[in-house]
């Protein structure tokens, strides 16, 4: 469900209550209110109005502390923040009561008698006890955006998604683009992208492997998720006998949106948490602890990548027939996202080094023997950095230093 709906729904609804539920009391349940006329037309203004004001008060702040952490940590967390469904259901329910309230209010003396509608009254109440517990949810989950809590949603999202898109590790690693020798068979079909830029957020493979099954033929894909699309970017390459119908079949197996998420794309949660971190070590902030609890979070990524195997870049139809060959990244293509661009802007920071120096340590000690040589030259590389930067003989000693705070403290064993 589109997150818009949400209120939608909320406000449909007490718009029908609000004219049911009053005619449905009026005309089989007789009770009425003990209260004034008086007193229950000023409760339920009081209710209607106060929720006007709370939810103007309560949305402007939320999203101006949205905006605010965005900034500071990246801009595209703005979306993740702005469209968390505790929002959408927070505002539904302020104007349900709104709106119900005013109903309620329109039946309250409606007939020239004195009464008020009970089962309206009572609802109201409800409702407005819900808003509270909504309110008080919606000031607590305000406590995500502390870059602690950030940063651990992010590693929590990243490691579904490692589980979700890899299969264990079973043998060591090999580069899967130089398995068996495969050439890639002449293309009969070629699928490019012909709209406006777009993003790819995820591919139905097994949908793309009975399409490939049925016009029995094999799918190179040569974008990835996350990828963005342009005028006449090829995204795929079809070898077989394909129909009529094959080019939009294939095309609607590729799902693409306006920006990229997190299905099926690990590397989208290594982005934001490398965004934050060299945010972090920009001269405006100059907050190299903020990036060091990012690294935190990188190398618990890379200890679950290790146990994947992420050479598979085959899928299969359900008679076991190769049809799909897609691209996937490498373990070096993660080694190199998660840690270049720390790397580089944190070249000035003795502490950023040492978390480092301490992330590929313990990395060379935890991944599997097909990718030791990966870490082992990525450290060389930091060393050689170290070598190269403007700290002083001291300072490089103290750099080369392996310390998970960054203290200095070593701790290997």
């Amino acid at each position: 469900m589109q997150p818009w709906l949400i209120p939608t729904l909320y406000a449909s609804s007490s718009i029908i209550a609000g004219f049911i539920v009053p005619r449905l009391e009026s005309k089989f349940f007789t009770y009425g209110l003990k209260l004034s006329t008086t007193s229950a037309q000023a409760y339920l203004s009081a209710v209607a109005s106060g929720m006007m004001a709370l939810t103007g008060i309560v949305f402007s702040i939320a999203f101006v502390l949205v905006q605010f952490n965005a900034i500071v940590y990246s801009p595209r967390l703005v979306i993740w923040f702005a469209r968390d469904r505790l929002l959408f259901h927070s505002l539904g329910m302020f104007v349900a009561t709104f709106m119900y309230s005013l109903a309620t209010l329109a039946w309250v003396d409606r007939t020239g008698v004195e009464s008020v509608p009970l089962i309206s009254a009572a609802i109201v109440a409800a409702m407005l006890v819900a808003s509270v517990l909504m309110l008080s949810r919606l000031v607590e989950r305000l406590d995500t955006l502390q870059i602690t809590r950030v940063l651990q949603i992010l590693g929590d999202t990243g490691r579904e998604v490692i589980h979700l898109s890899y299969l264990p590790l079973k043998s060591p690693a090999i580069d899967a683009r130089g398995r068996d020798g495969e050439q890639e068979a002449p293309a009969s079909l070629i699928v490019k992208h012909g709209s406006k830029p777009q993003t790819v957020t995820s591919i139905d493979m097994k949908r793309l492997a009975e399409v490939a099954r049925q016009a029995n033929g094999i799918v190179y894909m040569k974008c990835a998720v996350g990828d963005v699309l342009v005028l006449g970017t090829v995204i795929l390459h079809f070898s077989g006998k394909p129909s009529a119908t094959t080019d939009e079949q294939l095309r609607k197996c590729i799902i693409l949106g306006d920006q990229r998420t997190f299905a099926q794309d690990p590397k989208f949660t290594f982005r934001l948490l490398v965004d934050i971190a060299i945010k972090a070590l920009s001269p405006s902030i100059n907050d190299p602890t903020t990036a060091v609890q990012a690294i935190d979070q990188i190398e618990d990524l890379l200890r679950h990548l290790a146990a994947c195997d992420l050479e598979e870049n085959r899928a299969f139809d359900q008679d076991g027939v190769l049809r799909v060959i897609y691209q996937t990244p490498t373990w070096d293509d993660y080694l190199a996202l998660a840690f270049d661009e720390i790397r580089q802007f944190g070249s000035t920071s003795i502490q950023v080094m040492r978390r480092l120096n301490s992330a590929l340590v313990e990395l060379e000690g935890y991944v599997d023997s097909g990718r030791v040589a990966s870490v082992r030259s990525y450290m060389d590389h930091l060393y050689s950095e170290i070598e190269q930067s403007g700290f002083d003989p001291l300072d490089r000693a103290a750099a080369h230093i392996e310390d998970r705070q960054g203290l200095g403290q070593s701790h290997r064993h």
